[in-house]
């Protein structure tokens, strides 16, 4: 498996390999070993979630409290979407920053997002299928969000696209609202969770 680190700190992109044939395919879009040696720990699997998409919907940018926050392994078994991480965390080098990826049900790339980052994707085709691993359950209370669209951050949706989004995503406050609310995460306290996670035995 390949991996690409993404221009935002803490995130990656993963590339397995495919093997076709006659009766089909068969790839592992995630490996554990892969992922440990790569961000130095292991994934803590504690909840996975299905989502099927119409083109043109937009899920995101969603983030948790950190600690102990929620990292995501995702990966598109059918369909395809742009997928998008940004950096929210308060203090980091790449606050702001965001990065994309193309995850398809054909290469089956994955994105590795670490807690404190933001998520999001667009469907590009209907029923977009995205598999998501996650390290914590959902946490109600410690869910946030903020606006996909906020034109501070000028994410890359396609244009011949119109954005379908959930009430909850279209009324997120922007990135300097969020921050102005405290809201956000703090860069050194998400770092120190990472370090408590590679100190862990594995």
């Amino acid at each position: 498996m390949d991996f690409r680190r993404l221009r935002v700190l803490d995130a990656y992109e993963f590339t397995p390999r495919v093997f076709p044939d006659d009766r089909g395919l068969f790839s592992a879009p995630f490996q554990a070993e892969a992922l440990r040696e790569t961000v130095g720990h292991p994934l803590r699997l504690a909840q996975t979630n299905h989502s099927v998409s119409r083109r043109g919907v937009i899920r995101g940018i969603h983030f948790a409290d950190t600690p102990p926050g929620q990292a995501k392994y995702v990966y598109c078994p059918r369909g395809s979407m742009l997928d998008v991480v940004v950096d929210l965390r308060v203090g980091s080098p790449t606050f702001g920053q965001w990065d994309t990826a193309l995850l398809d049900g054909t290469d089956f790339r994955a994105m590795y997002i670490a807690e404190g980052l933001g998520h999001a994707f667009v469907a590009l085709e209907d029923d977009t299928v995205m598999s998501y691993l996650c390290s914590e359950p959902y946490n109600p209370s410690g869910e946030h969000g903020v606006n996909p669209l906020d034109p501070e951050l000028d994410l890359p949706w396609p244009a011949d696209l119109t954005p379908i989004l959930s009430e909850k995503d279209r009324t997120a406050p922007t990135v300097a609202e969020a921050r102005e609310q405290g809201l956000l995460p703090a860069y050194e306290d998400c770092v120190a969770y990472y370090e408590k996670l590679r100190s862990l035995p594995s």
